[in-house]
């Protein structure tokens, strides 16, 4: 009996499974990366909204008028805690590299005290207001760097008002 006709199918047929299971295990971790990709988008534009979003409403919080100061300062506080901004930072310390998560710390920071400035008696638009402002805008820019870094879709060339 001539076994090279049987040993050639064998050998075709396991060249065959072997390159089957690498292509299946290859676009496996493709489909894999692109949905991790997609979640940290997802959380990306869930807490960078949270961080607009809440910092106009603190602003606008702050230039309203309170029947006292401890309702401004209840406002301001509640307006804070019932914000996405939490739950939007927890899922971005699960999922997002360093330093987008470092970067983002650094935001939701301005933003508190940006908050405690207004509760403490800060005027909106005074010097202290500005610089607190510029600062999360600083802040605002470089997690935006990091984001765009990670999701690798490149710098942007225009900046944006802070």
């Amino acid at each position: 009996m001539d076994w090279l006709p049987l040993l050639s199918t064998l050998a075709g047929a396991a060249i065959g499974i072997v390159a089957t299971l690498i292509a299946d295990r290859n676009r496996r971790k493709r489909e894999d990366a692109k949905e991790a990709l997609r979640l940290r988008l997802d959380i990306y534009t869930q807490y960078a909204t949270a961080v607009k979003v809440l910092g106009e409403t603190l602003r606008s919080l702050a230039e309203r008028e309170h029947p006292s100061d401890d309702e401004r300062a209840l406002a301001l506080r509640e307006a804070f805690r019932e914000s996405d901004i939490a739950i939007a930072s927890e899922r971005m310390w699960l999922i997002a590299p360093q330093p987008v998560v470092k970067a983002s710390n650094s935001v939701f920071h301005c933003l508190r005290r940006i908050c405690d400035g207004y509760i403490d008696g800060t005027a909106v638009s005074s010097p202290e207001d500005h610089a607190r402002w510029e600062a999360r805008g600083k802040a605002a820019a470089k997690m935006r760097k990091f984001m765009r870094e990670d999701l690798e879709v490149g710098p942007l060339t225009e900046r944006h008002s802070t």
